[in-house]
């Protein structure tokens, strides 16, 4: 499998070192030899924000091997837990991430190897037992570095297809210039990089995130022409005035990972308007390896609030009430995904690796939403992000849409009542929002516990930490 075309580059900010054309095949053909020397099985990459780390992702796939790309920063019990359960062939990426990202002690069953290529690397003594199937391509886990001990399994036609698909929506070409504004391990990042090399486009790599004065050094320097982000990236953007303006080569703002307020979404399509570009809404999820659907940019602001028709190759339908799958407008029910990029499955063991498509290319999403009449998707919240208040079930995806005048706000689930975090809050702001709320639900007042919080937690890759709030409550 070669995602990279001929015309893909890759521009490494810290050296200004640029791979491109024939070098770039070349380093790529020289990885994915350096993995043919090693056991076959499953390459566990460690894979923080270098060049190194995305000439070790590309070897494997042109090697054939499954991948699987893990935070750097991740626990090394988790790590430790990961190796033992799936047995990997090979460990790279081992001095990924800097300080304080030590990948731990190295497992019993395997040596310690500086290879000349891949660098420092862990291989397994005894090839396991278990083959992976051969069409598994990558392997990502379910919740970033939180530890949750599911794989989800992608195949190369769904990497692949996911690929070519966002490049179509989006018009990637050779021309374009995307910074690596997300983690490589985070599925929406993996993608950004996956359609630019696919498209025979540019990759900056630089690290620091879109709040670092380096990044946008490099922006600049280097021309980017696009920026995906993740709402707490723009909601951040928002809060310091950032202007696409002072970008001259920026023409495209790409936002997955979350439910962004209209009010931003708004703010950012007139601000890359005015500038001559454009701002697109995205929505999917790792299983769907990893995005499903687009919102136009011309559908804006007329269609704010929508996710979007379904990527080439892929549809939507809705479960209804009655427990019939139908297209029909209005419906609301969960929102069933069919396409090409479905996962394979998930993965608890090296067993599971072995596994062929256990999908059938069709995935429940989990979220409730509907169609309109032109196929476009509007969302409703999770099936599972449901609270009690006094015994009586609310959304809390609806809650927090009553509360979004207030800024970022995350509401979960405590005992008989909703606990509802207010970003940047204050005392009397949030006794207002548990009134309204109340009155708004009919409720009383103390089913609703509005808590101020300086800022909302986050995962690695940007997404809210409900599970940290969750412990709060």
């Amino acid at each position: 499998m070669n995602l990279v075309a001929p015309s893909a580059r890759l521009i490494d900010a810290a050296t200004g070192v640029v791979l491109g054309g024939a070098d770039l095949a070349a380093e790529v053909g020289r990885h994915a030899a350096a993995y043919a020397g090693l056991p076959p099985g499953v390459v566990f990459a460690r894979s923080g924000t270098s060049v190194p780390a995305v000439l070790r992702y590309a070897g494997a796939l042109r090697a054939q091997r499954p991948v699987a790309l893990l935070d750097p920063a991740l626990d090394p019990a988790v790590l430790a837990d990961f190796v033992r359960r799936f047995s990997p062939a090979v460990v790279v990426g081992l001095a990924e991430g800097g300080a304080g990202a030590d990948p731990g002690e190295r497992p019993g069953d395997y040596r310690a190897v500086d290879d000349g290529v891949l660098g420092p690397v862990w291989v397994r003594e005894r090839t396991c037992a278990d083959r992976p199937h051969p069409d598994l391509a990558v392997l990502l886990a379910t919740s970033g570095s939180t530890g949750d001990p599911k794989f989800v399994r992608l195949s190369r036609a769904a990497v692949e297809s996911n690929a070519a698909a966002i490049a179509r929506v989006l018009a990637i070409g050779p021309d374009e210039i995307a910074p690596t504004s997300l983690p490589l391990y985070y599925s929406f990042g993996m993608s950004v990089l996956n359609s630019h090399l696919a498209a025979g486009a540019t990759v900056l790599v630089v690290d620091g995130g879109v709040l670092a004065r380096e990044f946008w050094q490099a922006v600049s320097t280097y021309g980017a022409t696009s920026l995906a982000g993740v709402p707490h990236n723009y909601e951040m953007l928002h809060k310091i005035r950032w202007s696409p303006a002072k970008y001259p080569t920026l023409r495209t703002l790409t936002q997955a990972g979350g439910k962004l307020r209209d009010e931003t979404i708004l703010a950012f399509h007139a601000r890359i308007a005015e500038a001559g570009g454009r701002f697109h809404v995205m929505w999917g999820c790792t299983e769907a390896g990893p995005r499903m659907s687009t919102l136009p940019a011309d559908a804006l602001p007329d269609r704010v609030g929508s996710v979007g028709p379904a990527l080439p190759g892929g549809s939507f339908t809705v479960l209804g009430p009655d427990g019939a799958e139908t297209d029909r407008p209005g419906v609301v029910g969960e929102l069933v995904y069919r396409g090409p990029n479905v996962m394979m499955g998930y993965a608890e063991s090296a067993a599971d690796l072995t596994r062929g498509d256990e999908q059938g290319g069709v995935l429940r999403t989990g979220d409730l939403g509907c169609l309109d009449a032109d196929g476009f998707v509007w969302l409703r919240g999770r099936l599972k992000r449901f609270g009690k208040v006094f015994g009586i079930r609310v959304n809390l995806h609806d809650i927090e849409e009553l509360a979004r005048d207030q800024g970022p706000v995350v509401a979960v689930s405590g005992p008989d009542r909703v606990v509802v975090f207010v970003e940047g809050g204050t005392d009397d702001g949030t006794r207002v929002l548990a009134g309204r709320l109340a009155e708004r639900l009919r409720l009383h007042r103390s089913g609703f516990d509005v808590r101020a919080v300086e800022r909302l937690p986050q995962l690695p890759n940007g997404k809210i930490d409900y599970r940290s709030l969750e412990a709060l409550v």
